[in-house]
């Protein structure tokens, strides 16, 4: 089976373009993402046919769990379709478990760099107060397409990453479990967000995860609607621009790092 290996800002992914997905994507995805017996991913994504959309993308994570959406995966999805021939066009539709994105691809030099996701709508519910490793934890569900929960914090480097995120991912207010943002406020159009994602443990960035972060400060009043905020995670930056009725766009880059082949079993 031949795959390319590609990230957004460290977020790394087993990339396939196929007719169909095999028998068993959830234990593929486990092989293959190990970083130690595999190749080493947060996961695997699939570029398949759709009937409603350019493409369809579908996402399995390390630990063989499937998620409805990610927004750096999907902008190496139009990185991948784009630079392999498989369309012309830099506005692209992609087909996902949270519903059609639309993406505006920056090319340069035939290869595209930068890739605007359209993300649709973030839902902020009000805080919430939960016991989470011995402390009450606030936090901000957000939805964005999938599940989301952010929590404001003085210092984001010492953020309890590996305690208090997988506390919360599996705590019983997510009864499927949630990506976790550890998120400090640098400036009005700044953040600086870490993340224990859902079924991957900590990434060096989650797209979804940033614009999670930027809608619940918007919401919150830390910083302004229809303005772009820089938030920079652990593997690089992105820019997010949430509307006032909470519409939501994403810029950021998206890399190759190999292709490979390798034989199943």
């Amino acid at each position: 089976m031949k795959f390319t290996k590609m990230h957004g800002l460290g977020n790394d992914y087993l990339y396939v373009y196929a007719d169909r997905l095999p028998a068993d994507p959830a234990g593929m995805a486990v092989r293959l993402s190990d970083r130690h017996f595999g190749v080493g991913s947060d996961g695997m994504i699939w570029i398949l046919p759709s009937a409603a959309a350019d493409f369809q993308m579908r996402i399995f994570n390390a630990d063989g769990s499937e998620a409805k959406m990610c927004g750096n995966g999907i902008r190496c999805v139009g990185k991948y379709v784009y630079d392999k021939h498989h369309t012309d066009r830099t506005r692209l539709t992609i087909e996902t478990l949270s519903g059609i994105k639309t993406l505006a691809l920056l090319v340069d030099h035939g290869a595209v760099r930068q890739v605007t996701v359209d993300m649709g709508r973030a839902v902020v519910s009000p805080p919430q107060a939960l016991s989470a490793c011995g402390q009450r934890v606030r936090c901000v569900p957000v939805d964005m397409g999938n599940p989301h929960a952010v929590v404001f914090t003085d210092r984001a480097e010492d953020a309890p990453l590996t305690t208090l995120g997988p506390a919360l991912e599996r705590h019983p207010a997510f009864p499927g479990g949630v990506n976790v943002e550890f998120v400090q406020v640098l400036s009005p159009t700044r953040l600086r967000m870490r993340v224990w994602e859902r079924g991957s443990g900590v990434t060096m960035a989650c797209g979804t995860g940033a614009c999670a972060s930027a809608a619940a400060a918007v919401a919150a009043g830390l910083c302004p609607p229809d303005e772009e905020i820089t938030v920079a995670l652990d593997g690089g930056e992105l820019r997010v621009r949430v509307s006032g009725s909470g519409a939501v766009t994403m810029t950021g880059p998206a890399e190759t790092i190999c292709e490979g082949e390798t034989i199943d079993g």
